[in-house]
């Protein structure tokens, strides 16, 4: 649980503290409380846009694949009791997917999103950002540690997080819900083995 007292903050207090964070740091507000992480280093956003390409290009972008899906990288979602949060990816089935106005924000809840792992986050992300979306109804999430080199994934059945598989190293990846394609997982350790 959060501090107290920046559980009883206001929304209009909780919006100024995250948009004048300085522009190496990123914010989410979840239940009233403004969480404030170090902005995705490039390995991490190398794993996530690597994953990003893969499944979107199958499910969102390319004509010969899947398709079905909207698939988008760190997009803001503005929810209820989450004014701000941006999952690393996330996706939507395109037959309840409406795109928001010009300068309007995603207001809907994804039915898949991936979080990649990084020291700055990772207590976070499990504590109070996992929790949230088996609350909201997101029904997968992917759980990528690039310094284990795994791939947890996870389906929500009622209205808790059950490990469904894991992938690890180099393993064939065909994983819900988007088991339709196989991911070389190789390509993300790789990708986050680079220099920054």
């Amino acid at each position: 649980m959060g501090d107290p007292a920046k559980a009883r903050r206001s929304a209009s207090e909780l919006w100024a503290d995250l948009e004048a964070l300085p522009t190496n740091l990123k914010g989410e507000i979840i239940d009233g409380e403004l969480h404030v992480m170090p902005r995705p280093r490039p390995r991490h956003m190398r794993v996530a846009t690597v994953l990003g390409r893969y499944v979107g290009g199958a499910f969102d972008f390319d004509e010969e694949g899947p398709g079905g899906w909207i698939i988008l990288v760190e997009p803001g979602i503005e929810l209820p009791a989450a004014p701000e949060i941006a999952p690393d990816v996330a996706g939507w089935r395109r037959e309840r997917f409406v795109w928001p106005e010009a300068d309007e924000p995603l207001r809907l809840v994804p039915d898949w999103v991936c979080e990649v792992l990084s020291p700055s986050n990772a207590r976070y992300d499990r504590r109070d950002k996992f929790p949230f979306y088996a609350r909201i109804g997101v029904s997968w999430l992917w759980v990528v540690d690039p310094r284990d080199r795994t791939i947890e994934i996870r389906k929500l059945e009622g209205g808790r997080w059950s490990v469904i598989a894991t992938f690890a190293e180099d393993d064939p990846m065909r994983a819900e819900p988007f088991d339709a394609i196989e991911i070389p997982l190789s390509r993300l350790w790789t990708s986050a083995k680079q220099p920054t």
